[in-house]
């Protein structure tokens, strides 16, 4: 159904995305709603397609966003308090959708995102797209998103532990420094390429990442994706 939801505008991409049961959650619903991707996704922002954002990177398509943020849901509270891990944030646009979801959709609640890519151009795109909107300069003039330049793979361990992370390109492994990172209980949302078919064309499957209030964790393979690879910045 993704290739239906597509459309004019932003309130009729997420309606449609909503339409097609991509999107289940009305906290979802709003959060996206307030996030207008053609700050993020110039060249064909309403399209339900990764865009191309430069640097050899993509926005991954909206019903993937969708996709995570309704799986990381449980573990991100509005206004308690959570700490969300961006990893691979790009031009920012999920970064914000988070931040709205822990923060509420004007951004004054408590919560803290932290968005991190290993190209610097785009930590300073997504700063820049941000305070394309008043609600996106408030939650960046507070502190309550932050992006840095770094190696996501590591993760970010400043400002964890995180009750969720999301990683927005494939990885070669579940990387067990992300899974320390988590707070107990937390969930990652995390695409990963199968071991079995390693290569540019392999397969890819999302895995969902849960740690327990003991710290006991557990790992579930869930749907085939298409991302671009976790890798080293450009030399």
């Amino acid at each position: 159904m993704a290739w239906r939801s597509s459309g004019r505008t932003n309130a009729e991409l997420i309606s449609n995305l909503y339409k097609s049961q991509l999107i289940t959650s009305d906290r979802v619903r709003a959060s996206m709603s307030s996030v207008d991707r053609a700050h993020y996704a110039p060249a064909a922002p309403y399209e339900d397609s990764p865009q191309s954002i430069g640097f050899s990177a993509t926005i991954s398509a909206p019903h993937m966003h969708a996709s995570a943020a309704e799986s990381l849901l449980p573990f991100m509270p509005e206004n308690k308090g959570a700490k969300v891990l961006d990893v691979g944030s790009g031009s920012g646009y999920l970064t914000h959708v988070l931040a709205n979801l822990v923060c509420g959709a004007d951004g004054k609640g408590d919560g803290k995102v932290v968005g991190i890519d290993h190209i610097s151009g785009l930590t300073e795109m997504a700063t820049r797209n941000m305070k394309k909107s008043e609600e996106g300069r408030r939650l960046l003039d507070s502190g309550k998103v932050e992006f840095v330049t770094g190696d996501g793979r590591k993760g970010y361990v400043e400002g964890g532990p995180y009750d969720a992370i999301h990683v927005g390109a494939a990885a070669s492994e579940l990387h067990p420094v992300l899974i320390d990172q988590l707070r107990s209980p937390g969930r990652m949302f995390i695409p990963v390429e199968d071991e079995e078919d390693r290569g540019m064309f392999g397969a890819q499957y999302i895995w969902v990442v849960d740690k327990d209030e003991k710290g006991e964790v557990k790992r579930r393979r869930d749907m085939g994706v298409r991302y671009v690879m976790l890798k080293d910045a450009p030399k």
